[in-house]
């Protein structure tokens, strides 16, 4: 087979697989609280985190959910809510509030994710 044929052959794989993704995004059926972005939340403590994911448990229900992270993920606000906190900031153990939606494949990733005090309010927001 010559140059220009495999390269032909390796377009249209890539096409293949394209198409095929899209066609199983489009059968995947999204959920209606999870469509736009900040329309789902999920309270909790941090179990886990790294540079591709994050897993929150909330210590009332003893649900857990693991939401996925965007390379360079920057959606991270601290304190008031009003300045963003570096990854570095999240660690076990802390309360957080994870925006998120489940567009691509059914998988939750997150959209934006705010530190919270131990009462699940935002810090630096006082009790009413």
């Amino acid at each position: 087979m010559n140059p220009a044929a495999r390269a032909e052959d390796a377009r249209m794989k890539k096409l293949l697989v394209l198409a095929a993704a899209i066609a199983v995004g489009s059968l995947v059926p999204g959920q209606a609280s999870a469509d736009t972005v900040g329309s789902a939340h999920f309270d909790g403590e941090v179990s886990h985190v790294s540079s591709n994911n994050i897993k929150v448990i909330n210590p009332k229900t003893h649900q857990s959910l693991s939401f996925l992270l965007v390379p360079h993920f920057k959606q991270i606000f601290s304190g008031d809510g009003r300045t963003t906190a570096q990854m570095a900031s999240l660690h076990e153990g802390q309360y957080v509030k994870v925006y998120y939606d489940q567009k691509f494949l059914g998988q939750r990733h997150a959209d934006r994710i705010y530190i919270l005090n131990n009462n699940n309010m935002k810090e630096g927001k006082q009790k009413g």
